[in-house]
């Protein structure tokens, strides 16, 4: 199913996304995480387009296709991704989206969800999809994905820039030789001597410097009352499994409103490449679209 590159001007800034699926279908946002881009979520938003849903993935700013920030320091912080999503759903017209985020796609889900940071997002989110991601991090995971995020590699060739990301990104589980491939063209730039690298401003990064405990984001969460559902890396280390129960204990898991699923195989974080995840994260939103259509026919 083809697919439409598309950019769109929020909070002054240029952000591109890609979209899915027919315009008047309901909609899903689909939002990657911190040094990836949009196209990670081709495999599901083809899925979900192909089960008659319109799929929005954006690149947020910094990565992709999109604007990098002339001003990191206060742009790259989740206050300002979160205005970024409301802004776009604004300016796209959408009045209801299922949110599906990995790692801080996930994050910056929850912030819309709350409606502490943008009120006038919280309405507009369904159901939230959290792609082993949760109110807290393990820190020690957030130091591994500070020291290869802050300073990436270049490479003479795309063979080795390849390899590099087969080895970072090991813990999403399966991917086909074909999706590796893909991976890697749609996350590369070339610099000013001809060498490739990721495609991201490294600025992002100071966001762990200049706002440390920017991810800390229990008073999102409880704030939430939509359905959640939360995909754990069996293998990840930066989602611990007593953060997950702690999830059932307060904000919408309190309200019975949060399921936890272990992912095997994987660790941060699930690719959303497979049919046992794609399956997971469809059955989901098409449930919980339903209630909200007869909720609000």
């Amino acid at each position: 199913m083809p697919s439409n590159s598309c950019y769109a001007t929020c909070a002054g800034r240029e952000i591109h996304y890609t979209e899915w699926g027919a315009g008047q279908a309901p909609t899903v946002i689909a939002w990657h995480g911190l040094a990836r881009t949009g196209r990670d979520m081709d495999e599901l938003a083809e899925h979900l387009a192909g089960r008659g849903f319109r799929v929005i993935c954006p690149d947020t700013i910094g990565r992709g296709l999109s604007q990098w920030s002339p001003d990191p320091g206060s742009e790259y912080t989740l206050a300002f991704y979160a205005r970024l999503a409301a802004e776009l759903m604004e300016g796209l017209e959408i009045e209801r989206a299922h949110w599906v985020g990995t790692s801080m796609g996930g994050a910056i889900g929850m912030a819309c969800a709350g409606g502490r940071l943008q009120p006038r997002a919280k309405s507009r989110i369904a159901s939230l999809v959290l792609n082993d991601n949760a109110p807290q991090l393990a820190e020690p995971a957030i130091e591994r994905i500070r020291a290869y995020a802050g300073n990436p590699p270049a490479f003479a060739t795309i063979a080795e820039l390849e390899a590099f990301f087969r080895q970072v990104y090991k813990p999403y589980g399966w991917l086909s030789d074909a999706q590796w491939r893909r991976l890697t063209e749609t996350s590369v730039r070339r610099l000013p001597d001809g060498r490739v690298t990721p495609h991201y401003d490294p600025a992002m990064v100071r966001q762990f410097t200049d706002h440390p405990r920017d991810y800390d984001v229990w008073e999102h969460y409880d704030a939430i009352e939509v359905p959640v559902l939360c995909l754990r890396g069996a293998e990840s280390d930066l989602v611990l499994r007593e953060t997950t129960q702690q999830m059932l204990r307060r904000g919408p898991g309190r309200r019975g409103l949060t399921r936890i699923v272990e992912v095997p195989g994987c660790g941060h974080a699930p690719a959303l490449n497979v049919p046992d995840q794609l399956e997971l994260v469809a059955s989901f939103i098409e449930q919980n679209e339903a209630l909200a259509t007869a909720s609000h026919p």
